[in-house]
């Protein structure tokens, strides 16, 4: 009988704390949003300091929220009349998604900062859209920083439309003398497109022993990454290369087009 009770006792004991944990939760989901949103207008509060550093702080905790409400409020810091909380609104919009994210981050390609058009390039390229292709080519062609059409390289290789291998290929062949960042940068992004439209470029690059090293490094692993067989025989000559780095990635990259 003793036993039965103990039982008894032990299962109302669980149905209350389920009952508790239910409760808890319930009360979780309500209060969570209205958390969210005050500390989202603490934060924007915040974007109307005096203080750089402290708008540009603020700009920070808004995009690490990763909410489309928190980025949001961030909108009119792209228009912040200092550069560093402008280059930093960048990336903290991003949570509006794709195709709204692009729409607010162009203008600021041509933004006068050097610093603001950079970053602006990278958080172009996490958008992953291709709404943004063209006006990247064009930072890639004719922007005067080579941070900027470095950036603007990058961001093309993540998004990776094809539409961007010609004039990739154009800064990777040019006979101007080129910064290695951006000739990297453009090797790279030709091997996340995967085109085959930019295998002549890159063995060219990869075969050129007047290059840097990283660059020629880069130029095979792309080659690796689009697989077209007509680079076996470069990335052989590369696998024997003085430099064991190069060596090592022309040998692995060999190996994947062998594999077909």
């Amino acid at each position: 009988m003793g036993h039965k009770r103990a039982q008894e006792a032990q299962k109302f004991s669980r149905d209350r704390l389920i009952q508790l944990c239910a409760s808890c939760a319930f009360l979780w989901l309500i209060c969570v949003p209205v958390l969210g949103q005050d500390a989202i207008q603490q934060q924007q509060q915040r974007l109307n300091s005096s203080d750089v550093e402290e708008r540009r702080d603020a700009v920070l905790r808004l995009g690490a929220m990763r909410r489309e409400a928190a980025s949001r409020a961030v909108l009119p810091a792209l228009k912040d009349p200092q550069p560093i909380v402008r280059a930093t609104a960048a990336k903290a919009i991003l949570s509006l998604g794709s195709e709204a994210s692009v729409g607010y981050l162009l203008p600021l390609l041509n933004d006068k900062d050097e610093f603001v058009r950079r970053e602006t390039a990278y958080a172009l390229g996490d958008t992953r859209s291709r709404t943004a292709t063209a006006a990247l080519i064009e930072r890639l062609l004719k922007d005067k920083e080579d941070g900027v059409r470095a950036a603007a390289a990058i961001a093309l290789g993540e998004i990776a439309d094809e539409a961007a291998v010609v004039p990739l290929v154009q800064t990777l062949s040019s006979t101007k003398k080129a910064n290695v960042f951006v000739l990297r940068a453009t090797a790279v992004a030709l091997g996340k497109i995967k085109s085959r439209a930019g295998t002549a470029a890159l063995i060219a690059t990869l075969s050129n022993e007047k290059l840097a090293s990283d660059v020629r490094r880069e130029a095979a692993r792309s080659l690796g990454l689009i697989g077209d067989p007509t680079a076996a025989p470069a990335l052989k000559a590369a696998s024997i290369s003085e430099d064991p780095f190069l060596a090592e990635i022309a040998f692995e990259a060999l190996k994947k087009i062998n594999r077909g």
